[in-house]
């Protein structure tokens, strides 16, 4: 294996220009190789502002014998096929939230990275900020008690775009792929745990046909519950709460860090509130990181491909309960 993992682009997103790429080039063991776009024209205008000399469609990316791993960052409905062709031509895959749109999908894509013996992560970098490594830490010292709920918040005031493949239904569109699911993996990191049953409401667009906004109440094993709102036709929220039986652990911007931004973690104990500050950091490039170890140094405890299997199975049962309007039990 190279001193470094070649990344190759596959989907000239804004969220690719703006914070995969140059986490990529930034990356201690990662390098950009190529970028991939279904425009050549945009694929060379993207390869030039980054100063990559190789550029071409998708299949180019797959093809090139110099790229290890994929950097997948196409509207949602795309992502299964993209990523089952990058595992058969022998690329590790990391791919952009929601990875999949069913759990049915999930099973494939695994499936065919086990097959080919590839790694497949779903970026959901919030996890790799420092500021929940601390957050972990101060359950772990048992400083807020037995924690028992979750509450969270993520959306924004989104206008109506009808090109924005997020108001698409077809591209995998809606608020709980969006948004929702940062949600609902945050629970599951905190809580160690996966939820055995559901309910839900999501709210749907006349016009568009997808979720709007939802609510979602999580039941986890010991009682533990996750208390989820999300939506883009919101006052800004991106922040998640812990209640234990000593107190509670606040993180006031959870999810969308800038690698610039300073973070804040309020710690509620004995009428007290004691604010710890987060240096800034680049949590694309931490996550970038440690996905190029694991492949590196062949790390199996981290077991990425459970965790899209979990969250597909979870988003499965969310969406069905909502559609019947009934709590529903998930089955693993």
């Amino acid at each position: 294996m190279n001193s470094k993992i070649r990344f190759g682009v596959i989907g000239c997103s804004s969220i690719a220009m703006k914070s995969a790429i140059p986490a990529i080039i930034d990356g201690k063991n990662s390098t950009l190789k190529m970028i991939g776009s279904r425009s050549i024209t945009k694929a060379r205008k993207f390869a030039k502002k980054f100063s990559c000399s190789e550029f071409g469609n998708y299949e180019d990316v797959l093809k090139n014998d110099n790229v290890d791993a994929v950097y997948i960052s196409l509207p949602m409905n795309l992502h299964e096929k993209w990523a089952i062709k990058a595992a058969k031509s022998g690329k590790h895959v990391l791919c952009e939230k929601s990875a999949v749109l069913s759990h049915n999908s999930a099973k494939k894509v695994i499936a065919e990275c086990k097959k080919n013996n590839v790694r497949i992560m779903e970026n959901f970098i919030f996890k790799f900020h420092p500021q929940h490594k601390k957050i972990l830490e101060l359950i772990a010292k048992n400083t807020i008690g037995d924690i028992h709920t979750i509450s969270a918040k993520y959306g924004f005031n989104f206008s109506h775009i009808t090109k924005n493949f997020r108001f698409n239904k077809k591209l995998g569109g809606g608020s709980l792929n969006d948004v929702g699911c940062y949600l609902i993996s945050a629970c599951i990191f905190i809580f160690k745990d996966i939820p055995v049953s559901v309910c839900c409401n999501l709210d749907i667009d006349k016009k568009s046909k997808i979720d709007i906004r939802g609510n979602i109440l999580l039941t986890f094993p010991n009682n533990k519950t996750g208390l989820l709102s999300f939506g883009y036709d919101n006052y800004f929220q991106s922040t998640y709460e812990i209640w234990g039986t000593k107190g509670i652990i606040k993180s006031e911007r959870a999810f969308n860090v800038t690698k610039n931004m300073k973070t804040v973690i309020n710690l509620f104990q004995n009428d007290k509130i004691k604010k710890i500050t987060i240096p800034p950091a680049n949590q694309f490039q931490l996550a970038i990181e440690h996905f190029c170890t694991t492949i590196q140094k062949n790390v199996i405890t981290d077991n990425f491909e459970k965790d899209i299997l979990d969250q597909a199975l979870i988003m499965d049962v969310i969406r069905k309960a909502s559609a019947r309007n009934s709590f529903m039990k998930i089955k693993s």
